[in-house]
């Protein structure tokens, strides 16, 4: 019996201190939350009342979407950006991971080696030359422009291969001697044996697509094309003294994003499970 409470008494400090942290990580966000509901001159109340004695969430909503920088234009245009750009980054780092991690050729291990070494490259360093040949193609001030920029990812593709690499290769052999080529056996069998940690990979990328501020600052000059960081950034600028709005377009623009994880969090525990077993 002394032995068992042992055991039990530091989980349950652990338990409660753990407890305490998240409480004091999610004030912030219900500060933020309660504020996008109150007037504009119950914000600073000192001291701080959580609840709200007015509420004006319907006003405060009603003028972010629909007010002079109606939010669901924009809301609109990082959906379409973010879940294209996740798409296509998916595909191409994992048939790219497929490739280096189970097809071998004499430069393979060379070319993977030039992959990762671009990199060490800040992106902040190609913005002038990707602007030139963005404008001089066409791609200039346009969604497809951000889609492209975004779908390659080398750490995508290094940390989806660490996970093919995983897959045993008589897995890979047994489809060969069946006539399989190298295609079918990615859709049919690599693909399948790491979904988790593709699906890790999907909502890191799209979480990172849809907080994305430079490339749409860079890229994009016509107003109807914003995505969110940005129109948060002008709406911000307009709004400034009026931190209730603030707070409802900082809700606004979170909320999709907390959908994602809780829907996505299976995957994410998954893909991360999946990575300490070794085939």
């Amino acid at each position: 019996m002394m032995t068992s409470r042992r055991i039990e008494w530091p989980r349950a400090v652990l338990t409660l201190l753990m407890f305490a942290a998240s409480i004091l990580f999610l004030l912030p966000f219900f500060w933020m939350l309660m504020t996008s509901f109150k007037i504009e001159t119950e914000v600073f109340v000192y001291p701080i009342e959580w609840i709200p004695r007015t509420w004006n969430a319907v006003e405060n909503y009603k003028e972010v979407w629909f007010g002079d920088y109606p939010f669901y234009v924009y809301y609109w245009n990082s959906i379409k950006v973010a879940v294209a750009t996740t798409f296509i980054s998916s595909l191409i780092s994992s048939l790219a991971a497929y490739g280096f991690s189970k097809i071998k050729f004499a430069a393979s291990q060379g070319l993977f080696l030039i992959v990762l070494a671009t990199y060490m490259i800040p992106s902040q360093a190609i913005l002038v030359p990707q602007f030139i040949l963005y404008r001089n193609i066409g791609l200039f001030d346009s969604h497809l422009g951000l889609i492209v920029i975004s779908s390659f990812s080398v750490l995508g593709t290094f940390m989806l291969r660490q996970f093919f690499m995983g897959v045993h290769q008589d897995f890979i052999e047994s489809a060969k001697i069946d006539g399989a080529g190298h295609f079918r056996i990615f859709r049919s069998i690599g693909l399948p044996l790491v979904k988790p940690a593709v699906a890790t990979y999907a909502i890191l990328r799209f979480i990172w697509t849809w907080n994305d501020y430079q490339n749409p600052l860079i890229f994009l000059r016509t107003d109807k094309w914003f995505t969110l960081p940005l129109a948060m950034q002008k709406f911000t600028s307009m709004s400034g003294e009026f931190y209730s709005l603030i707070m409802a377009g900082a809700v606004s623009a979170i909320f999709p994003l907390l959908i994602i994880f809780i829907i996505g969090q299976k995957s994410v525990i998954e893909g991360i499970a999946l990575g300490g077993v070794k085939g």
